[in-house]
């Protein structure tokens, strides 16, 4: 048997580099993690140590010896190169990567097959994938669907455990709500409002800039009503100035901002020529679960330079898969404040936290399992 050993930061990559070099059928004979010497007994550095194996009478006809891709930057080079070229760089891995059922053990064909079926990015997949196969080679032995779940829900943990969950922080005055239209934004915002003064007590107010749609502002007007709240339209940078000093006593005032194609870089630019958002206040990008992933991913590149800390997804009640929302996070580092699903304010709006949304997530199989 040829043996060798890799070192890496990651258990996925250290198996990256055991395919490259040793194929699909090599054999995880043992894994430990490894400190480097740090200075002064400080700054030690983590990494994973892999032995590997490999019979050498196997045929290695399918091994196909790709470049190890690595991409350092300069430090001067813009977020939006380097957003590009790990775009690049995914798009690479996924030409060189085998299909990904043939890689894996039978036992996991359904875990991988759900994955799939929630819209999971494959580079995620992969990962998952990987975990589950060096667990097995570990134990030596069968993991039971169970396991798979709970290994599945402890490694999309940690790529989203650094970003932030939960809704309003109540630390800043302004809430700007951005996001196109037809995504539900005004309701989301009348069930933010309604949990702030049910829940927390606090004064609200509205503005809202959305002058393009008299229904809009009629829907707005109803819940300002019916919550005791006062509203105010806005047109100009003047107006809203004015808007906010007569606002001035209330605890939270959300902006309500026009809904319109926000792929059309002209209506973004109008929304940060109209809101000063280093003014107190706190950004929320409102996007629909049932949209193509790609065509979140433009919208949310048209916000790029805005301030926002964190999503909120609406529509959940109308699909069947929701990993574009894990793609998304992961991919643009942004947290997840609230995800709705239902009409009813304010009852349908959940805030999030990640346990509650990897139990979303890995709820189909897990109820697939008990049936």
């Amino acid at each position: 048997m040829k043996m060798k050993k890799y070192s890496a930061s990651t258990m996925p990559e250290a198996m990256k580099q055991i395919r490259k070099e040793l194929g699909e059928e090599a054999v995880i004979l043992n894994s430990k993690v490894v400190y480097s010497k740090g200075f002064l007994g400080l700054f030690k550095k983590k990494s994973i140590e892999v032995l590997a194996g490999m019979d050498t009478f196997e045929s290695h006809s399918n091994i196909i010896d790709t470049p190890t891709i690595q991409i350092d930057y300069p430090e001067k080079m813009s977020d939006d190169i380097k957003r590009e070229l790990e775009d690049l760089k995914q798009m690479v891995k996924s030409i060189q990567r085998p299909r990904m059922n043939d890689n894996y053990p039978e036992q996991f064909g359904a875990i991988i097959d759900y994955l799939k079926e929630q819209e999971l990015a494959e580079e995620l997949i992969t990962t998952v994938s990987d975990e589950l196969f060096v667990h097995m080679k570990q134990k030596n032995e069968e993991v039971e669907l169970e396991d798979q779940i709970h290994l599945t829900e402890k490694c999309l943990a940690a790529h989203l455990n650094e970003l932030p969950f939960g809704g309003i922080s109540y630390q800043k005055k302004y809430i700007n709500v951005l996001g196109p239209t037809g995504v539900g934004k005004t309701t989301t915002i009348a069930k933010m409002a309604a949990r702030a003064v049910l829940e927390k007590k606090k004064k609200v107010g509205f503005i809202t800039t959305d002058t393009y749609r008299i229904a809009a502002i009629e829907q707005l007007k109803t819940y300002a009503g019916l919550l005791q709240a006062p509203i105010e339209i806005v047109y100009s940078e003047k107006d809203l100035q004015e808007a906010m000093k007569k606002f001035e006593l209330l605890d939270i005032v959300f902006i309500d901002t026009a809904g319109r194609n926000y792929k059309e870089i002209k209506f973004v630019e109008d929304l940060q020529k109209l809101i000063d958002f280093k003014e107190n206040t706190e950004t929320f990008l409102v996007l629909s679960s049932t949209s193509k992933q790609k065509d979140m991913e433009v919208i949310i590149e048209q916000f790029i330079d805005f301030p926002i800390e964190k999503f909120i997804f609406t529509k959940l009640d109308e699909t069947n898969s929701i990993g574009s929302i894990i793609n998304l996070m992961v991919k643009y580092k942004k947290g997840l404040a609230y995800y709705t699903d239902g009409q009813e304010v304010p009852e349908d709006i959940v805030e999030s936290n990640l346990n509650e949304l990897l139990s979303l997530f890995l709820k189909g199989i897990r109820y697939e399992r008990s049936s």
